[in-house]
């Protein structure tokens, strides 16, 4: 766990935000040199900071043990240089113990995922995000999206929660993230963070500046660092021309290719990262390998991502 207060090592969007994929041998167990090495690529490749066994990590196919091995390599691998955050979900009782897990391991914060399966009314929500944030003396970022769904009054009281330091949208309703900006900003007090969390949010990061939010993940930082990388520093200094081209060239074309398929969103990832030569082993069940032909668009795409960016030296 590094010194600095997560919120302000958050605040400036100096790279993308990497969420590593989680790294399996090939009898399946973890593994756990591999993903010290993706993860060590991403912090030197330009990482904001490490996300790690989130859901590109596929936190929901990991035994707690698993969980707290892997956060605890991320944060060797990260060596304090970037922020290393946790994820935590499930019931209210089990995100409580993989917040724990998590600090234990060294994390320096939490993405507080969506309950499981339940659908619960805005007082249970609070209740579930408080009793996580009181759980450990992590950062925690809520993430709003399927089952997880706040008003912007709601919002205002996650903001207020000591140890919420920011909200992630994985929903995508711009009308209502307006209306919870605005209704923060109105009410609470001091610097609240926001983040773009859509698949691919690249594809939406124009819309999202509107917003004045910057801060995003990004899957395809996992497999072409150099691609998002310079897609973020475009998008940061209003260079809409090559933000336009490496949106027309790649991103749209990549999110075409990732709707073929269920769980694409993570097993393309991770084709990707294959494809530039880390194995870092297949997806766990109930999650399912991409068909070899997308594997090989994605091949395709990817050198035509990386063509993109020799237009532009």
């Amino acid at each position: 766990m590094t010194s600095a207060p997560l919120a302000a090592r958050l605040s400036i969007p100096s790279g993308p935000l990497f969420f590593p994929v989680t790294a399996y041998g090939p009898d399946g167990t973890v593994d756990l040199d591999v993903y010290r090495e993706h993860v060590r690529r991403g912090v030197e490749a330009g990482a904001a900071a490490v996300f790690a066994c989130c859901g590109t990590g596929e936190f929901h196919a990991l035994v707690p043990e698993e969980f707290e091995a892997c956060v605890g390599a991320a944060v060797e691998a990260a060596a304090g240089r970037v922020p290393v955050v946790a994820g935590a979900g499930y019931g209210t009782a089990l995100a409580v113990r993989y917040a724990r897990l998590a600090e234990a391991a060294g994390a320096d914060g939490l993405l507080a995922m969506p309950p499981y399966l339940v659908t619960a009314g805005q007082e249970g929500l609070l209740r579930h995000y408080r009793e996580i944030a009181a759980a450990t003396s992590l950062g925690v970022i809520v993430y709003q999206r399927d089952n997880a769904v706040f008003t912007p009054r709601s919002v205002v009281e996650l903001a207020r929660t000591e140890g919420i330091i920011g909200f992630k949208d994985g929903l995508g309703d711009l009308d209502l993230m307006q209306r919870i900006v605005s209704a923060v900003r109105s009410e609470v007090p001091g610097d609240f963070l926001y983040f773009n969390g859509l698949p691919t949010a690249e594809l939406t990061g124009l819309a999202y500046r509107g917003l004045g939010i910057t801060l995003y993940s990004s899957a395809v930082f996992c497999f072409a660092p150099e691609i998002a990388l310079a897609f973020h520093r475009a998008l940061n200094t209003g260079d809409d021309t090559t933000v336009n081209r490496l949106l027309d060239g790649f991103y749209r074309p990549f999110v075409d290719l990732r709707a073929q398929g269920r769980g694409y969103a993570v097993a393309l990832v991770k084709a990707g990262v294959r494809l530039r030569g880390l194995d870092v082993g297949e997806v766990r069940p109930p999650l399912n390998e991409p068909a070899e032909d997308h594997v090989k668009q994605l091949a395709q795409l990817i050198d035509r991502g990386y063509a993109l960016l020799e237009e532009d030296m």
